[in-house]
């Protein structure tokens, strides 16, 4: 699978422990050593921008992509390759899923993970067929991969469609995971093969 962009879900705070945004820059690092571009949700703050930061540093390309509202109360960050300015958070998801040939989900509150479900929702809908990482940054998204392993115990979420979300615990491996997914054959969510 040949990546040229990397869009990044993460929070808009740092959190409470540190290695959140340790992992934020290294991984910032790691993808400009890799030639790979950032695509984010623009922000300035938190984890958002610490990862800008650390792209920004090292010479990467870095493309924002804020709601209006949002970039109104000034926390769009300034010093970026390209910020796109949208009309909501929509258009904000759409436009980073186009932009982006994976996607990587940091530590994060509810817009993180929503953006991140969302986006494995739709690889299982085969809306996209790019591959979708956890950086499970000092066991964060643990919880989250029990409850996806509980839900295909439970009859809720097909194995395949479980196997669709990458996790490492550091961002060299879970680039090289990013890179060496091949795409399902595409299936209808209820497994069955499209026409």
């Amino acid at each position: 699978m040949v990546i040229r962009r990397v869009c990044v879900f993460c929070g808009s705070s740092a959190g409470t422990n540190p290695a959140y945004r340790r992992a934020a820059v290294a991984l910032g690092q790691v993808l400009v050593r890799r030639g790979l571009g950032l695509v984010f949700g623009g922000g300035h703050v938190g984890l958002m921008g610490a990862l800008a930061d650390a792209v920004i540093a090292e010479g990467g390309q870095t493309v924002g992509v804020i709601p209006r509202g949002l970039e109104k109360r000034e926390l769009g960050h300034q010093g970026l390759t390209e910020l796109r300015v949208v009309g909501s958070m929509h258009e904000r998801k759409a436009t980073m899923a186009e932009l982006s040939d994976a996607f990587v989900a940091l530590p994060g509150g509810m817009g993180t993970l929503e953006e991140t479900t969302e986006i494995l929702t739709w690889a299982q809908l085969g809306i996209h067929q790019k591959p979708v990482g956890l950086l499970d940054v000092a066991g964060y998204w643990r919880p989250l991969v029990a409850f996806l392993d509980h839900a295909v115990e439970s009859g809720f979420l097909r194995p395949e469609h479980r196997a669709l979300l990458l996790v490492e615990r550091d961002p060299e491996p879970l680039l090289d995971l990013l890179a060496a997914w091949e795409a399902p054959p595409a299936r209808s969510w209820m497994g069955k093969d499209q026409t």
